[in-house]
């Protein structure tokens, strides 16, 4: 009896370590040996070449996403069935009124102008314009008002989370602006799920072209003349020295989103060498977010990712045409 008592209390303590190794941060030991500290809550590093994990910290732990949810709002848009990138589309005051009211980042698009869709996909992904993602949520949205474009366009992001496989990721915005929250609602994922909706978006040739560089758009204001818009890119990674940025070799993309509840986030693709990595980092600090993705970007193409054991990703991700 004793006996049986002692086998029940090892079983326990074991059970009970389990769980610790568990809600510990993912990593070989020889990545725990070699890889770098990062400041974020989250990361996430795969080879998108090989599908490979490289490194990943509460990697399965959902996380407020910010604007980095931005990547889903243009993947249903590029995804909606009979696209016209050229199609035309009036831009509202009422867009502005949004943006203005969540305090969210914009691109500073005039009432009256009208843009094509690739242009307010570029006003979106490039200056993470929250303007421009009311803008294409409320016209590639169904219903007869504005409210239920908006949340049509929402149930679209969601239902295409399904369609990938991602369990773990939910949103209740267009634009990443909504605290996370208990139960099943607010926008929220995890590094690996961002990291596998990042290879779905960068994909798309028209997306992997806007993300990877500065952002422009021609519209047709009122008076009918040509309006000429230009925006800096949010990523530094992608942005030139001489641009204020950290012009990282062979940096492709992809987003950015800083919210209070998020933090400063950071999803990025970099493609060195012949190997392509994605990389996420979710609720990392102002000063850290660029200097952690280079730091593991930089062990990434050196020794230590090489030397440690790698996870094969066993769903891989199909081309996707747009």
């Amino acid at each position: 009896m004793i006996s049986s008592i002692s086998r029940v209390r090892r079983l326990a303590a074991a059970t009970a370590a389990a769980g610790a190794l568990l809600a510990a941060p993912l990593a070989t030991s020889a990545q725990a040996a070699t890889a770098p500290a990062t400041s974020a809550k989250g990361a996430f590093m795969m080879n998108t070449t090989t599908g490979a994990t490289l490194y990943g910290k509460y990697a399965d732990t959902r996380r407020p996403l910010a604007s980095t949810a931005k990547i889903m709002t243009a993947r249903v848009v590029l995804t909606t069935p009979g696209l016209d990138l050229d199609k035309r589309i009036t831009y509202k005051q009422a867009y502005t009124d949004y943006a203005n009211s969540v305090g969210g980042s914009q691109a500073y698009l005039i009432p009256g102008d009208r843009f094509t869709v690739r242009g307010l996909l570029n006003a979106l992904l490039t200056p993470s314009g929250c303007d421009a993602a009311a803008a294409l949520a409320d016209n590639f949205g169904k219903g007869s008002t504005q409210a239920a474009r908006f949340a049509d366009f929402i149930r679209q992001m969601n239902a295409k989370a399904a369609t990938y496989g991602l369990k773990n990721t939910h949103f209740d915005s267009f634009d990443g602006n909504s605290p996370i929250r208990t139960g099943t609602t607010g926008t929220y994922s995890t590094p690996r799920e961002m990291a596998k909706l990042a290879q779905y978006g960068i994909k798309s040739a028209t997306f992997r072209d806007i993300v990877n560089g500065a952002g422009t758009a021609t519209a047709i204001a009122p008076n009918g003349r040509y309006r000429y818009y230009s925006w800096k890119n949010s990523n530094l990674l992608v942005r030139a020295t001489s641009d204020g940025g950290y012009g990282y070799p062979g940096a492709i993309g992809i987003k950015t989103g800083t919210n209070t509840p998020a933090g400063h986030c950071l999803v990025f693709e970099v493609t060195r060498n012949g190997k392509t990595v994605i990389g996420v980092l979710l609720g990392d600090t102002s000063t850290s977010r660029y200097p952690d993705a280079i730091n593991l970007l930089n062990w990434t193409y050196g020794s230590g990712a090489a030397a440690a054991t790698q996870r094969a990703n066993t769903d891989p991700i199909p081309d996707v045409l747009d």
